[in-house]
């Protein structure tokens, strides 16, 4: 079975502490999706945000510390976050995370096998794409290399692509709860910044012409 989620890297998110964050996982990556405890919504926005209090230059109150981490993921052009597309075939336990220099906002880059396109997804992931008429081999980067690669349909791709498509609007949708609590003024135009900028709002047919 093929297991796709959409996921973001949370190694700056140690020690953080202006809202409740999650435990982080051993491999620091956390997936996205509507079914997130709070806390773990509060990491995810602590890894988007990318604040560290240490950076101020005036020692200023929680509150305030907060909604200017918001007000500087507002600020910049585009929102990114280290992550992305996380692949896993259960049945063989392969496994192909996004790496270095791709971002969580190149999720949908995967829809472009449909196209027999050459597919990157960041420094160390993926040594080689094989494409077998109706059918894609993912031979991920491993150390030592892996004989064995993530077998994908391309009949079951966009099914897989569509419901990373849900949990993300899923994850919008606890993102907008939280924002509501931590920075209500603030929430809507957030909310609006995040799905533009990691391409969830559009839909998905949008992407695939």
């Amino acid at each position: 079975m093929l297991i796709m989620d959409a996921v973001v890297e949370t190694y700056d998110v140690v020690d953080f502490g202006l809202w409740p964050t999650a435990a982080p996982r051993a491999d620091h990556l956390l997936a996205l999706s509507g079914h997130m405890s709070p806390d773990e919504v509060g990491t995810a926005m602590a890894a988007l945000t990318g604040y560290h209090p240490d950076d101020a230059d005036d020692p200023v109150s929680d509150t305030e510390t907060v909604l200017r981490s918001i007000q500087n993921l507002l600020d910049v052009d585009l929102v990114t976050a280290p992550g992305g597309i996380l692949v896993k075939d259960t049945a063989t336990g392969v496994t192909i995370a996004p790496g270095c220099c791709f971002g969580l906002e190149n999720w949908r880059d995967w829809l472009v096998l449909m196209k027999a396109e050459e597919l990157w997804l960041g420094h160390g992931t993926v040594t080689r794409v094989e494409y077998l008429g109706t059918l894609v081999k993912v031979w991920p980067d491993t150390d030592p290399p892996t004989e064995i690669p993530i077998e994908i349909p391309l009949v079951e791709l966009p099914a897989l692509v569509r419901t990373v498509h849900e949990r993300l609007n899923g994850f919008l949708t606890l993102a907008d709860r939280w924002a509501h609590h931590h920075a209500p003024t603030l929430a809507p135009v957030l909310i609006a910044k995040l799905s533009s900028d990691l391409n969830i709002g559009a839909r998905l047919d949008d992407f695939q012409s």
